[in-house]
């Protein structure tokens, strides 16, 4: 500190803490609504400042010492309390905003001290500069940035490692703001510049670890999409050439039917004739294909998983109420009902492989209810079905459709999840149906 009067440190107390809570908003998103947001945070900062100047007049030298420290401790429990991400995650964003705290408070406590014989004004004026700088840079380069990093990291952390990531900076910013050290020599400006080095690469590693992680994550993702329209092609197909093969087969036998038909009336056998048009009917209208549902797209895919699982032995039931236009788009539909039949219908031939004792059946139920879409399925799954995360794991499913089944939903703000009951597994789901799409 340089010292001053009591109006001097409510300047600068007022500077850094606008500073530490323009530099963290803009890397974590508030649970409030922008108004309540900055109702709290001017009423937190007003409470704040007001307690570190009475501080400050009443014992200068333990205010000196410890009140950065002691101020960011208060605002990083205030900070947890109004930010929308998750504890661990916002213990990180404030482990980089406290490094940026001391980027600042160093900086501008050297530059007044080297260049400008302790001025406290150039002091304020380096800080309100640095933390304009700093802004800009995350608002225009890194916001972005952080926010896919913050999906990842939800997803895909490993808690050991940010947790010493956290405290190696604790640690080398604590050295920095050390109130003991007051000789100002090349040797202890190098010490500073060196630790702040060290410090951020660390910041800057560890960012990019975890950002090449999620990126790597997002590309099995999109390659698990791929794989899921190949067989969403394959299904097309099958049922193209079942079309196809059954047009031969009716043109084939229409040639037959019209000759006896022809047979009939030559010979004036209007009762015959009669007799065989209902057969002709009954036989039709018994090997028609069943209407699952009035959704063509959806009705396709269905009829084409529910042959295949019939092939496999495996019982199905579905009850499906969709109509024919429904404002979620077909290609999102089929998505989330492809992948969930045919995870189902993997895991019933998993069992079928295991056991010959058990039964295996499938069970789809899709429902519409005013605003929502409601899809349950259940199926017959060995015992030793684990799930990581919520979410079953790959060797359980055969690692691919889960996360197309997650990313699709999400998309709706739908609700799911996932369960094993005792040997039958659950998936629960409920979407939105956007009302204008």
């Amino acid at each position: 500190m340089l010292g001053g009067s009591v109006y001097v440190a409510l300047i600068r107390f007022a500077v850094s803490l606008a500073g530490v809570i323009l530099l963290f908003s803009r890397m974590s998103e508030s649970r409030f609504g922008r108004k309540r947001t900055i109702v709290c945070y001017a009423g937190f900062s007003a409470i704040l400042i007001i307690l570190a100047c009475i501080w400050y007049v009443v014992d200068w030298e333990s205010c000196v010492r410890i009140v950065a420290f002691g101020m960011y401790v208060c605002f990083g429990v205030f900070a947890i309390f109004i930010s929308r991400d998750s504890v661990y995650l916002s213990i990180y964003k404030l482990a980089l905003t406290f490094y940026l705290l001391a980027v600042f408070l160093i900086g501008g406590l050297e530059v007044s001290i080297v260049f400008f014989h302790r001025n406290v004004w150039a002091d304020v004026i380096t800080r309100i500069l640095l933390i304009l700088i700093m802004t800009f840079f995350i608002e225009k380069k890194l916001k972005s940035s952080i926010k896919d990093f913050s999906d990842y990291v939800e997803k895909e952390v490993d808690k050991f490692s940010v947790a010493v990531m956290i405290v190696s900076i604790l640690f080398g910013i604590g050295f920095i703001l050390n109130p003991s050290i007051n000789v100002n020599t090349p040797y202890r400006l190098y010490q500073i510049i060196t630790n702040f080095v060290l410090t951020g690469t660390l910041q800057l590693l560890m960012f990019r670890f975890y950002l090449h992680i999620g990126k790597e994550k997002e590309y099995e993702r999109e390659n698990q999409l791929i794989q899921m329209n190949h067989r969403l092609l394959e299904r097309q197909i099958e049922i193209l050439e079942e079309s196809v093969e059954s047009g031969r087969r009716i043109r084939h036998d229409v040639r037959h039917h019209n000759a006896v038909i022809a047979e009939y009336v030559r010979r004036g056998q209007k009762d015959e004739l009669l007799q065989f048009l209902k057969e002709y009917d009954r036989e039709t209208n018994q090997g028609a294909a069943e209407t699952i549902c009035a959704n063509s797209a959806v009705n396709n895919i269905l009829s084409a998983y529910t042959r295949k699982a019939e092939n496999e032995q495996i019982r199905v039931r579905l009850d499906i109420e969709i109509g024919k236009n429904l404002a979620i788009p077909n290609i999102d539909l089929v998505t989330i009902l492809a992948n969930a039949y045919e995870n189902a219908i993997y895991a019933c031939m998993e069992v079928k492989k295991h056991t010959d004792e058990r039964e295996c059946m499938i069970h789809l139920m899709v429902r519409k209810r005013k605003n929502k879409l409601i899809i349950f399925c259940s199926n017959t799954c060995r015992m030793e079905t684990e799930l990581k995360n919520g979410q079953p794991k790959a060797e359980f499913t055969g690692g691919i459709g889960v996360s197309s089944i997650i990313k699709t939903a999400e998309k709706y703000d739908g609700e799911y999840d996932f369960k094993n009951d005792n040997g039958v597994f659950i998936l629960r789901l409920i979407m939105n149906i956007p009302s204008d799409l």
